[in-house]
């Protein structure tokens, strides 16, 4: 087999994957005549969420010593990750009247996929899902409850926040830059 199969099968990605068509699917079925922010928002949490329990593979310690560089194996799927969840809260746009902007579907994207490289290095590749999770909770509420136009609001509601907001491109940004760059160097927790 080649290293590619063998990489697949140990991060249990057809699995992931097959949960993320399923989870898609249902939160498309709910909310299908308002595919607005918070539904899509909810969709990009929940495909990162499912996809990143694979962030680690079934030993650690056979994963640092192997003689092959990890780094790219490691960002390349944080990017596989982010790309299947922007590409799958995307989809809906074929069809669906409203549309939320392709920009704000990539910053959200980025920044939860930053979270969850993020929480593969403190937590372990098993729970990628909880920051991106925690900051989701977070941000809604803080969106849901106060409305103000103050640069500290705009960093905590970023994944409610339209496009062009600077504030919430920016803190995406540095959130998916920091999340691949600790999980490409450290890898997950053991």
């Amino acid at each position: 087999m080649r290293w590619a199969v063998l990489y697949a099968r140990s991060r249990a990605m057809p699995a992931s994957f097959a949960g993320l068509a399923v989870t898609m699917a249902v939160i498309w079925f709910l909310a299908r005549d308002r595919w607005s922010m918070i539904p899509v928002s909810l969709a990009l949490l929940v495909a990162i969420a499912v996809t990143a329990i694979g962030l680690s593979g079934q030993d650690t310690d056979l994963d640092r010593t192997a003689a092959i560089r990890w780094a790219p194996r490691r960002v390349l799927h944080l990017l596989l990750i982010g790309g299947l969840g922007a590409g799958a809260a995307l989809l809906p746009r074929l069809w669906e009247a409203e549309r939320v902007p392709v920009e704000v579907i990539v910053r959200n994207a980025s920044g939860l996929l930053g979270l969850a490289g993020i929480a593969a290095v403190l937590f372990g590749g098993a729970f990628g899902w909880t920051l991106p999770l925690l900051v989701f909770i977070v941000s809604f509420v803080a969106w849901a409850t106060t409305s103000s136009e103050e640069t500290v609001h705009s960093v905590v509601t970023w994944l409610f926040q339209p496009a062009g907001v600077a504030a919430a491109t920016w803190t995406a940004a540095v959130l998916a830059v920091v999340g691949l760059g600790s999980y490409a160097v450290f890898g997950n927790r053991r």
